[in-house]
């Protein structure tokens, strides 16, 4: 018989990667059906009835919510067992904490901490933003849902202080060597970014790195900074700051296409900085992050990178058909409808290149299509893709099961915050699609010092019958051309 606990923890405070890599892990222990391990927001408390727990209407915004369903007693008493392994290894120990600083203020007062991340829920996020700014910190706003005039507000204010607030929604930084959140080991070196897109970032990080250049600092600004109402004034003042940092030789800016006036004031702010600045404002009729990787290196006055791939036979009865491409990364999965749409006309997605191109209802279509899973509707109540496979491993076995599919193309982001292990998640798959005369493409963005592995994980996904490659732009084409090819 099932067994099942929801649990509110007062008093015990993770940021949300900590939470959605514990969630997962816990989840992912024999015997367990469903977990969530998250702040008892409102959005959270919300999905409890959906994952079949009794709600808790006495549940505060500060408490942590535990919520654990399992096939049977004993799986239960582990799960809660190896949660508390979980959190005890996070917590610093008790004698190395003097009376706890009760606000972000206090707490930078004592440290003089140059930098504060904040993962708090969106409403609570401005004063604690505002906290860090006054007492003098740079701000990294991992949290999303903030109200855009309160984003307005956090970033007129850092610029007032000299300060910068990265975000919100900014999942990628690298300031000082160390990556924030969800971010490559990178080689130390002089090339600054600044950008509106993490995995965009992650992407020429890693083209840098196997081009063997090295990075003096990644500045993320989250994905409405270069909209019409914030008007780019975050990148405008990281762009200031590379700018002046004695560490940095060249500055590379990227977005998503931004409204013209707004691409005009950036455009002109990065010809007037004294540091050579390439910009990249990626979209259709531009040039793709491997493109604009190309033109840092000649900046540099390197030599064109021959992008790494690892390239595998076609199934040995490939079936052909429509291709469906499955990410974890928005820019990613953007930057391949881009190119694929160039060789096959419309691609249907959730986040549609053009309005006419949305997918139907279950985040269906008859031709090609591709999913954004890290869009924030498929990640309420769940940890991101990049920790957790699930929806795309299902997702994966359904487009093998259905006959009009001939080509799956997916992404993999190695670095800090993701899966530990991907290729072991994805690899019995694609041997299955393989198998089914399906092709597989895989998008691998990573660097040769991430801990899982750049070499050994694209080494398993080509020995399962993945065609790998570090250039998303470079699977895309295969992909694409091996469906036309086959139509």
């Amino acid at each position: 018989m099932s067994s099942s606990t929801v649990d509110l923890r007062s008093g015990l405070y993770r940021d949300s990667v900590a939470l959605m890599q514990i969630s997962r892990t816990v989840a992912d222990l024999p015997g367990v059906a469903a977990a969530l391990i998250a702040m008892a927001t409102p959005l959270n408390l919300e999905l409890l009835p959906r994952l079949g727990f009794e709600p808790v209407p006495e549940a505060r915004p500060d408490d942590l919510l535990v919520a654990v369903r399992a096939d049977d007693e004993a799986s239960l008493e582990a799960a809660l067992a190896r949660l508390d392994e979980l959190f005890a290894a996070r917590e610093v120990p008790a004698e190395a904490v003097d009376h706890p600083a009760r606000t972000t203020r206090s707490a930078l007062v004592r440290s003089a901490a140059p930098l504060v991340v904040v993962s708090v829920p969106g409403p609570s996020a401005l004063l604690e933003s505002m906290d860090a700014l006054q007492a003098g910190a740079d701000v990294m706003l991992f949290s999303d849902n903030v109200p855009v005039d309160q984003e307005v507000r956090l970033k007129e204010e850092a610029h007032r202080r000299g300060l910068l607030v990265m975000g919100p929604d900014c999942g990628t930084a690298i300031v000082g060597g160390v990556g924030l959140c969800f971010a490559n080991v990178v080689r130390p070196g002089r090339v600054g970014i600044v950008a509106a897109s993490g995995t965009g970032a992650q992407q020429v990080c890693a083209l840098l790195d196997a081009a063997g250049i090295g990075l003096s600092a990644v500045l993320g600004t989250g994905g409405r900074d270069l909209s019409s109402t914030v008007g780019a004034r975050s990148s405008l003042d990281a762009l200031v700051m590379l700018d002046a940092h004695e560490g940095t030789d060249l500055i590379v800016m990227l977005s998503k296409p931004p409204p013209f006036e707004v691409a005009q004031r950036v455009e002109a702010a990065a010809a007037a900085l004294s540091t050579p600045t390439v910009v990249g404002f990626l979209g259709r009729g531009r040039d793709d992050l491997t493109a604009l990787t190309a033109k840092v290196l000649a900046a540099l006055g390197r030599p064109p990178l021959a992008s790494p791939e690892w390239p595998a036979p076609l199934p040995p009865h490939f079936r052909g058909g429509a291709l469906r491409g499955l990410f974890s990364g928005g820019t990613l999965c953007d930057e391949a409808m881009v190119v694929a749409s160039e060789l096959l006309g419309p691609v249907m997605s959730n986040i549609p290149l053009d309005p006419s191109w949305v997918l139907g209802p279950g985040l269906t279509a008859p031709g090609h299509l591709m999913i954004d899973f890290g869009d924030d509707q498929l990640t309420q109540g769940r940890p991101h893709p990049m920790i957790d496979w699930t929806l795309r491993l299902e997702r994966f076995a359904a487009e093998v099961a259905d006959p009009s599919c001939g080509v799956l193309l997916v992404d993999v982001v190695l670095g800090h915050g993701s899966h530990p292990a991907p290729a072991g998640v994805l690899a019995p798959a694609v041997r299955t699609a393989v198998e089914n005369g399906v092709a597989v493409v895989v998008t691998l963005v990573g660097t040769s010092g991430d801990p899982q592995g750049l070499e050994s994980t694209a080494l398993e996904l080509q020995a399962a019958g993945a065609s790998v490659h570090l250039s998303n732009a470079d699977a895309a084409r295969e992909a694409a051309g091996l469906a036309k090819g086959s139509a």
